[in-house]
């Protein structure tokens, strides 16, 4: 028999913990590899950790709502394959005992000191994590101190909730709220530095419900969107232009290729990743519309990386990001659509897939909607919505004369931030989106 420590995984650079949401395995259930043991959270994404091998679930360190750092002990599984080599609480945490739980309890509060003590100790040592004096505080709750002008001396008088006295982004934001003499909700951090200070809105008593009424509350994810959109529509000065394009190429090229493409790339060709190359050619030629603003100053983006919004089995939206985007081919960004999507739906995103994008897109045509209004993912300036593709009579001018036809045709509604970019600019780029579909080439190989 072995013991192996299922942890939490690295999620990327600039994630330091997740929130425990759900354990969809109890002390004592059968584990089967790859099975799905917790749900966690960020700030960005909930995704499940899987076990990396079978047997039983032996013991829990973490109860629902707790924060974990990443490379945590979340929990103990027992394996018969003793032939393998299973890390162990043991040989892991110098000076620390086997948390054996020899009664299956549901959560072991003291072993889970005793297995958080010397991981905050390791973790201090990574890059991006910070102690002061025997004190753990992770890059986020330092971004946090740094934006509110707190020391760390009096950081290491705020007490926290964490496990072994840990002090977590909630205890810091509540601090912060107390000590500004608001219980209104602190700024959210990783905010631009030009983002005006919060006024903390006027209390609301609840709403008495009628007859035939519900109270359902608002999702995790649900109250982070919602933040996330009044906050983007205080820091940025929304504009907006439209722009109508004839896509009439682009739709009989496509209905002459995608068969033959799904046959051979055993993926489907929708219109998104046509939409996304023309949007990352328009970045390439605009780089001005690829930056971020940074107080009086301006960051220019070096690589493109776009945002496309999606659905979530719950409803809610999330913005998966293609990472450099201009550099793929249209099957690799297919392929990167495709995938995207698919795991966003599953709720399998990875932390690092929904961060650092420079420009978004969102496909509002999806739902019917000609053309929409969307508001910017901050810390970016700009946002295009592809309106719904509708046939529709239309003037067509030839060398003899103009005649109608019946053409295929759609909105382009791009959001930008009149801060920064200008009617001209904003302008400038739709309608290179617009000349980069209206001119596909019909002959085009895949």
């Amino acid at each position: 028999m072995a013991k192996f420590e299922l942890r939490l995984p690295k999620m990327g650079e600039s994630v330091a913990e997740a929130t425990i949401t759900g354990w969809l395995k109890q002390v004592g259930d059968l584990i089967s590899v790859d099975e799905a043991v917790v749900e966690i959270a960020t700030d960005k994404v909930d995704s499940e950790v899987p076990s990396e091998v079978s047997g039983v679930l032996l013991e829990r360190f973490f109860e629902v709502d707790q924060v974990a750092p990443v490379g945590a002990v979340l929990a103990i599984i027992e394996t018969d394959d003793s032939s393998s080599i299973v890390p162990s609480v043991e040989s892991t945490t110098t000076g620390s005992k086997n948390l054996e739980n020899k009664d299956l309890s549901p959560v072991n509060s003291e072993a889970m000191d005793r297995a958080m003590a010397p991981l905050a100790t390791s973790m201090s040592e990574r890059p991006g994590s910070s102690t002061s004096g025997d004190r753990f505080y992770s890059p986020l709750v330092r971004n946090i101190a740094k934006q509110e002008n707190i020391s760390l001396d009096e950081l290491s008088g705020v007490s926290g909730t964490g496990a072994g006295g840990r002090l977590t982004k909630a205890d810091l934001m509540e601090y912060i709220a107390q000590k500004k003499g608001s219980t209104a909700p602190a700024a959210v951090v990783q905010e631009p530095k030009s983002a005006p200070a919060s006024v903390a809105p006027t209390p609301v008593e609840p709403m008495v419900l009628a007859a035939g009424q519900e109270r359902i509350p608002m999702s995790r994810m649900g109250k982070l969107v919602a933040q996330h959109m009044v906050k983007s529509v205080q820091i940025s000065a929304h504009v907006q232009s439209f722009v109508e394009v004839d896509v009439t190429r682009v739709v009989n090229w496509r209905a002459k290729v995608k068969t033959a493409f799904e046959q051979r790339e055993g993926e489907k060709l929708t219109f998104t990743p046509i939409f996304m190359e023309a949007v990352a050619h328009a970045l390439k030629k605009y780089p001005m519309m690829n930056i971020s603003v940074d107080g009086e100053d301006i960051i220019v983006k070096k690589n493109i990386n776009l945002g496309m919004a999606a659905a979530l089995p719950d409803g809610n939206l999330i913005v998966p990001v293609i990472k450099n985007a201009d550099r793929l081919n249209l099957v690799g960004m297919a392929q990167a659509v495709n995938d995207l999507a698919q795991r966003a739906k599953a709720n399998q995103l990875k932390p690092d897939e929904v961060m650092d994008g420079t420009y978004t897109v969102t496909n509002v045509g999806s739902f019917g909607s000609i053309f929409g209004t969307p508001i910017i993912n901050q810390p970016q300036v700009g946002i295009l919505a592809l309106g719904a593709i509708r046939k529709e009579p239309s003037v067509i001018e030839t060398p003899e004369g103009d005649l109608i036809g019946i053409r295929s045709k759609m909105f382009l509604s791009h959001s930008y931030d009149h801060r920064v970019v200008n009617g001209a600019l904003g302008g400038m780029f739709a309608f290179e989106v617009k000349q980069y579909l209206e001119n596909w080439d019909v002959n085009r190989t895949m």
